[in-house]
């Protein structure tokens, strides 16, 4: 969860997932909320693209919470992300875990350059809101996949209901996640998304939302997108 690329990434995010990466894998700790969204993304990336033999690169990787569970669904998997700490994390726990996944600390730009068009899947999941420029990462992530692939982002809608629940819910309220993490005016509409999407050759294919039940502790897919909300783009063939 960083930003892609040297020239589109502040410093101060880094040093703030950095900072958490210690207990990345602790269910209990900053990262809880990662650990239980992570069964809805999964549960949509195998419902619109599939993750079966697929080439995946997962952009903000973090310390590997999806990363893994891809390659456990069957994916070839590549994570980056520019915080070292939790890049660190992730390789240590694919590891202990016997998974073959190749982490690297590399912007998504400069991958695009070494592998253009190399990915039949790209995600970047809860990132885009937290990078300078989230315009030209999802230009990156273009560059990424192949015509014809699939990228898939989540990130949150800059609403009035996703203030309340994400910034003083989460982390003034409840504080499952530490207050400074997110900023308001960095949340995304999903119309600035799709625009953004054209401009690179990506065609949005789908919105959906994901909603939070505390009595479960579980998020589940949801066709409410004013909050936390996941989108798919392919690329169109030349």
């Amino acid at each position: 969860m960083s930003g892609s690329g040297s020239e589109n990434a502040d410093p101060a995010e880094l040093r703030k997932f950095d900072a958490i990466a210690p207990e990345w894998w602790d269910p209990a700790g900053s990262s809880r909320p990662l650990h239980e969204l992570n069964p809805a993304r999964v549960e949509y990336l195998e419902r619109i693209a599939g993750l079966a033999d697929r080439t995946v690169v997962d952009v903000g990787c973090g310390g590997g919470i999806l990363s893994e569970a891809m390659a456990r669904a069957g994916a070839r998997v590549t994570g980056i992300d520019l915080a070292p700490a939790v890049i660190e994390v992730a390789r240590a726990h694919a590891a202990e875990g016997g998974l073959d996944i190749a982490y690297r600390s590399i912007s998504a730009e400069a991958l695009a350059r070494e592998r253009p068009a190399g990915f039949d899947l790209v995600t970047c999941m809860e990132m885009l809101e937290h990078v300078p420029d989230p315009a030209t990462t999802l230009a990156a992530l273009a560059a990424l996949v192949r015509p014809g692939g699939d990228v898939v982002v989540s990130t949150l809608n800059r609403t009035w209901l996703a203030f309340l629940v994400a910034i003083v819910g989460a982390e003034y309220v409840a504080r499952v996640l530490p207050r400074g993490t997110h900023e308001y005016l960095k949340f995304i509409r999903p119309a600035e998304l799709a625009r953004w999407g054209r401009a690179t050759g990506l065609v949005l294919r789908d919105l959906t939302g994901v909603g939070y039940d505390p009595l479960t502790r579980s998020f589940g897919l949801s066709h409410r997108t004013a909050v936390n909300y996941l989108a798919h783009f392919r690329r169109a063939d030349p």
